[in-house]
């Protein structure tokens, strides 16, 4: 049984901002039930809901400050937090990184600073918890200076660091350092400076003694320039010990046989339900109700990342084609009114949501016969996952974690029984849109179609198979 210490700035359900959170709201959860001894640190913050309200535990004097420890559990499970208590800093209406206005927090890197202090008292057993980690588990830049501070320790537990996308670094200025109240010893070129500024996601990645990030062709994908954001230098440098374990999702929550959003359960043994959240889905977004049209859907965040600008490029051809195409998300203003002015112009071919709605989220991913998802750069993903348990074929851009998770659907994997989706290579609307009319074609032929669903929806996205890969990492250091 390993001792672990999971640090997060978020956690779900506790409080999310994006992926992070459901990370470190699963995966402690996973590790526990294969017998591991884990405990989740985050800072207490005002916004912090659904859970117990934290027992005083402990003090601990960092910078002359006395900073309390709290402990409650993550819902549902036996998993202990601690909440790093420290009400000037985490007090105050807002989330993690902004303010209740979306203003970044001015002292955004004292928060973080602190947090890290007391992350590594409590790895060194220095906060009277009698307990110290054989690894701690690190995400992120905001957590990215316990690492380094660690290096500085006798007798220190094992570092791992998460990258869960290289494109945030928690980069200031250097004369935000002596302030912090960093060692001297950890500012120079192989420390935490980064062309004259203090990088906080550079400790964790100089420092650690493991990188993994959240998917194999990711963990290739920030050695280069392109996705690197300017430390693909050290990245390529310490290969070595960078590895990708892609996401689990939560099998629980989406599971077409008895999602609690849907009227029509169904599963890879009986499909008859898919058609009912077909139909029920056209009815309720104003479609033409029609089980023998291809119904696209696509849910996420209308940004240049997500792909939406190739899509928006497609979309003309694509209300000449025989399909349905149905949207949920939010995100650059000018994207959503362009969206917006198509569904006036053909409402019987599209249908878009702004904003965000769970149940029609789970609508959206079993009614649809095809997601589509395709990304400029995607570190792991959820939603192509999602997508395959619920029969929901998706169309991907061949890069990080989507890469890694759907199989395309080529004469040789439709053979083997592994096809699960349609893959396309360059991030341009030409591909996009022979990706969509490939589908077309597929979608057409029923038999084939059905066994593409079949080989999707029986494959495992649990985080089981995710904890298992990380309890090998914690094993071998």
């Amino acid at each position: 049984m390993k001792k672990i210490l999971f640090a997060s700035s978020e956690t779900h359900p506790l409080i999310k901002t994006g992926g992070l959170a459901d990370v470190a709201g699963s995966l402690p959860i996973a590790l526990a039930e294969l017998g591991q001894d884990i405990r989740v640190i985050m800072p207490n913050y005002q916004g912090i809901k659904n859970c117990e309200p934290g027992r005083y535990l402990c003090t601990v004097r960092v910078n002359n400050s006395d900073i309390h420890l709290l402990e409650t559990r993550l819902p549902n499970s036996e998993v202990v937090v601690w909440l790093v208590d420290y009400p000037p800093f985490f007090n105050f209406p807002g989330n993690p990184y902004h303010d209740e206005n979306g203003k970044p927090w001015p002292n955004i890197g004292d928060r973080f600073a602190l947090f890290c202090r007391i992350v590594v008292e409590v790895a060194m057993n220095r906060a009277y918890l009698d307990w110290q980690p054989d690894v701690v588990h690190c995400n992120d830049w905001q957590t990215g200076l316990v690492p380094a501070l660690l290096s500085l320790e006798e007798n220190r537990p094992a570092s791992i660091f998460t990258i869960h996308n290289m494109a945030y670094q928690g980069i200031f200025p250097a004369s935000a350092y002596t302030p912090l109240n960093l060692p001297g010893q950890l500012w120079h070129q192989d420390g935490l400076e980064y062309h004259g500024m203090l990088s906080f996601i550079k400790g964790g990645l100089q420092f650690a003694d493991r990188i993994t990030t959240v998917s194999p062709t990711y963990a290739q994908e920030i050695q280069t320039p392109e996705f690197g954001y300017g430390l693909e230098g050290l990245l390529a440098y310490r290969h070595d010990i960078l590895s990708g374990i892609i996401n689990g999702i939560d099998t629980s929550i989406w599971n077409p046989a008895d999602d609690v959003y849907l009227n029509h359960h169904y599963s890879a043994e009986n499909l008859s339900g898919k058609l009912q959240n077909k139909l029920e889905l056209q009815e309720k977004l104003g479609l033409p109700i029609n089980a023998d049209i291809p119904l696209f859907g696509l849910i996420g965040r209308l940004v240049e990342q997500k792909g939406i600008d190739l899509l928006l490029s497609c979309l003309p051809e694509m209300t000449t084609l025989p399909l349905q195409f149905v949207l949920l998300g939010s995100g650059d203003k000018s994207i959503e009114l362009k969206l917006e002015d198509f569904a006036r112009l053909y409402p019987d071919k599209i249908a878009i949501t702004i904003g965000y709605n769970e149940p029609l989220a789970h609508q959206i991913e079993a009614g649809a016969d095809i997601f589509l998802m395709p990304s400029r750069f995607e570190p792991c993903g959820l939603n192509q996952m999602y997508s395959q348990r619920y029969g929901t074929l998706p169309i991907i851009r061949k890069t990080g974690g989507l890469a890694d998770t759907v199989v395309d659907s080529l004469p040789d994997s439709m053979t083997n029984g592994t096809a699960s989706g349609i893959v396309f290579n360059d991030p341009v609307p030409a591909a996009l849109l022979e990706a969509i009319k490939r589908s077309l074609v597929l979608f057409a032929h029923k038999p084939t179609w059905q066994k593409i669903q079949l080989s999707a929806m029986t494959k495992d996205f649990s985080w089981q198979n995710s904890a298992s890969q990380y309890l090998e990492l914690y094993s071998q250091i």
